[in-house]
Order: structure tokens, then sequence, then C-alpha cells
């Protein structure tokens, strides 16, 4: 049986608005220059916090963008999203194949379930792991190793599917096949650089590589 662990922004679904959104209202509340949303899509999928010091420029002003990046996110932010069209049929068929599913995002766990519930995703999946508000786990290598533990499943009979480098570099470090995906926010060239065993360029390819 084939286990598999998706990652959410950028892959399951297409969360542009609210992150950016997110962003751009944290650093207006801090005086800080406001990039366009388009100019921010680099932000989706890596640890937020690394992102926001690249902006702000000091761990101190991270941590508050981070607040207040939250303070948008949590009420407003994470519905300003959409999930991919038919990525619904796309997970229906993996799920018959009997495969065991589960989410695997460095967003904090408190958000990325409300998420996947509000938007449907939920019967899919055994369990939704992410990262903790202070936190902990938010680099993929120590959340999947987390992930892999928690479910006992063997890395190498596991696939991790996501649309960034960080999904790659996290599924490799732990032994676990890499599958990357071009509809999201990460290039061809930066997945296949990360190490990448596969590229889709859209997700119902996937059912390809996901039948044990």
């Amino acid at each position: 049986m084939q286990t598999i662990y998706f990652d959410l922004d950028g892959t399951l679904t297409d969360p542009k608005p609210g992150i950016t959104g997110s962003i751009q209202y944290a650093l207006k509340k801090l005086g800080q220059a406001v990039p366009s949303q388009d100019e921010l899509t680099w932000c989706i999928g890596p640890p937020l916090h690394a992102s926001l010091k690249k902006l702000t420029g000091t761990d101190a002003l991270a941590d508050q963008a981070l607040l207040l990046y939250r303070e948008r996110f949590s009420e407003v932010g994470l519905f300003e999203n959409t999930p991919y069209p038919s990525i619904h049929d796309t997970l229906a068929a993996i799920a018959a194949t009997g495969a065991r599913m589960f989410v695997a995002t460095s967003k904090p766990a408190v958000y990325a379930s409300r998420i996947i519930e509000h938007f449907g995703l939920k019967p899919y999946f055994e369990r939704v792991f992410g990262s903790e508000l202070d936190g902990t786990r938010v680099d993929k290598r120590d959340l999947l190793r987390y992930a892999l533990d928690e479910t006992k499943v063997d890395a190498a009979g596991a696939i991790m599917i996501g649309d960034r480098s960080h999904d790659v570099v996290g599924a490799r470090t732990n032994g676990m096949t890499a599958i990357g995906v071009l509809y999201g926010y990460g290039s061809e060239a930066e997945l296949r650089d990360a190490g990448a065993h596969h590229i889709c360029a859209a997700h119902p390819e996937l059912l390809g590589h996901c039948v044990a």
C-alpha cells in the first residue's frame, strides 16, 4: 500500500490572495515598503518567518511582521484560497487505489486543518501534519521526519508531493520519493535542482506515480 504526503499551498490549493494580502497588511502596519501581490509570490511555500526577514531586514521586525500577518490571516486570509480545479477528482482517484494519504505543510497545523476542512478536502486525508505556531517543525525535513515517525511508515515506500524545493529536499533527506508539481509556485528548474525524482505539469498526472 502506497503512502503519500501532500503539500498544501501550491499543491492542493492556490493560497495567493490570502498569503500575499496578509504579508501586505503586516508590512503596511510596520511602515515598510509594500510590494504587489505578484511580487510576493516567492513567499508562498517556504517558511514564512525567513521570507519576512528578507522583506524587513531583521529578526525583530520579522517577529513583529509574523504576528501582524497572523492577525489578518487567522480570520480572513486562510479562506482567501481556492482548491485547484478538479483536485477533488484527482484525490478521489488516488484514494481509490487504497493509498494512505496525509497533508504535510510548513503552515501551522491549526490553520492547515481549518483550510482542509473548509474546502471539503478532509475526507481524503488521515491526518494533517503542520508546524507549530512557535516555529517547531517549520523545516520540511523535520516535519516529514516527524510525520513518518507518527504514521509508522517506511520512508522507502513513501512519496512527498509538493511545488517547491523545500518539499523535495525534505523528502530526499528522509529517503522518500519526491514528486514536484509545476502548477504551483516553484519552477521546473527549482524542482530539478533540488533533486525531484519525478515532475508533473498537472495534478491528474500524479495518479501514474501513486499506484504501488
